[in-house]
């Protein structure tokens, strides 16, 4: 496993935009696929996005497609989420997660995981 530690999150408006970090203690991103997931209150933890280890591939859920987008910077052994458009239902604490086999929307199938940072976003 790596440690994962998750920056950013904080009360916006709707409408509003917040960039997330993500990043890695003791290691590189080499051969690790990077995601983001969230967890409302009250619900599981569901899939945001993910890219490849290459960066060459990007994936996003249907919810936030045309409004988030996740990108890495690998100088700096770190991973972003860019969420713009920000609706109420965005509100949930944020997860960064790491997987050195594979990307997938399941929760589950992920090695490591960050503390989470919470995104509040009002009306």
């Amino acid at each position: 496993q790596v440690q994962l530690v998750e920056s950013g999150g904080e009360l916006v408006q709707a409408g509003g935009s917040l960039r997330l970090s993500c990043a890695l203690s003791g290691r590189t991103f080499s051969g690790y696929n990077m995601g983001w997931f969230r967890r409302a209150p009250g619900k599981e933890r569901e899939f945001v996005a993910a890219i490849s280890w290459s960066g060459g591939m990007t994936y996003h859920a249907d919810s936030v497609k045309g409004r988030f987008i996740i990108f890495k910077y690998n100088a700096k052994n770190t991973v972003y989420l860019q969420m713009n458009n920000l609706k109420p239902e965005d509100t949930a604490v944020y997860y960064c997660a790491a997987n050195a086999k594979t990307i997938a929307t399941s929760p589950g199938a992920w090695d490591s995981w960050g503390q989470g940072t919470q995104v509040t976003v009002s009306s």
